[in-house]
């Protein structure tokens, strides 16, 4: 099973993107309370240090992202540290100031699915396997799966994947707005990073701001939020100059 001291969750900090790996490898990552705490705590520092990370990169070590909610934590006794401990860490992360992008590899079941809805972005490996469990197991969804899914995929598709249970491939998964893109699982890693580092050039204010302004418009009627974005808009970046000068002399 693994050292016992080892993290749960694992940060590795480069170029202001920071790589948070869930490190439950001979348990498939599985989703304990115990993981949700580290994981809470990262992003909770992570979200504080605008100015050190600019991208998040949630990820899980070994063959699979994660097989969702630590079913034989629930079977021994292991409980959440408060009653909503896990969907309030999704709801964390989703207002979170950074983009997090969610990659993953084999399996995303459940609890993992509604792990990566609260993602900003997601790649994924081509033969990467989707799916909700819920029906299976009995039990509902608390964590968010009923509303991020069908906002993500749309109310027709996101029942015929928790209504059936069935499972999905990366490939899919692209084709039905789940995931962004599908690599094959050997450029998983690299197109990962790839991607961040594109994001990650960009202004950090622009990219807090453009997420901020995304979440709020979608409380609003259409109308309502144009003008919020015009009003409460917190104007330019402090470098833009700098960035339009360097952009002219490429």
């Amino acid at each position: 099973m693994g050292n016992v001291d080892e993290p749960l969750v694992l940060r590795n900090d480069s170029e202001g993107i920071s790589t948070l790996t869930l490190n439950r490898p001979s348990a498939l990552n599985a989703l304990s309370p115990l993981l949700f705490e580290e994981l809470r705590s990262h992003l909770t520092d992570i979200n504080e240090s605008p100015s050190e990370v600019g991208v998040v990169v949630l990820t899980g070590k070994g063959k699979s992202f994660s097989a969702g909610n630590d079913l034989k934590a629930i079977e021994r006794g292991e409980r959440a540290s408060s009653p909503h401990q896990q969907a309030e860490t999704l709801d964390f992360m989703e207002e979170m100031r950074q983009p997090v992008i969610a990659s993953v590899r084999g399996h995303c079941y459940t609890g993992a699915l509604e792990l990566v809805l609260a993602c900003d972005l997601l790649i994924c490996s081509t033969d990467a396997k989707f799916c909700d469990t819920h029906g299976k197991w009995g039990m509902v969804p608390t964590w968010g799966m009923t509303s991020r899914l069908p906002e993500r995929i749309g109310p027709i598709a996101a029942r015929d994947l928790m209504y059936s249970g069935r499972v999905v491939d990366g490939a899919e998964a692209t084709l039905i707005g789940l995931a962004n893109r599908h690599v094959v699982d050997a450029d998983l890693e690299m197109s990962t990073n790839e991607w961040a580092a594109q994001i990650a050039a960009n202004s950090w204010h622009t990219l807090r701001e453009e997420k901020i302004q995304m979440r709020e418009l979608a409380r609003f009627e259409r109308e309502e939020g144009l003008k919020w974005a015009r009003e409460n808009g917190p104007g330019a970046a402090p470098d833009m100059l700098d960035r339009i000068q360097r952009g002219f002399q490429r």
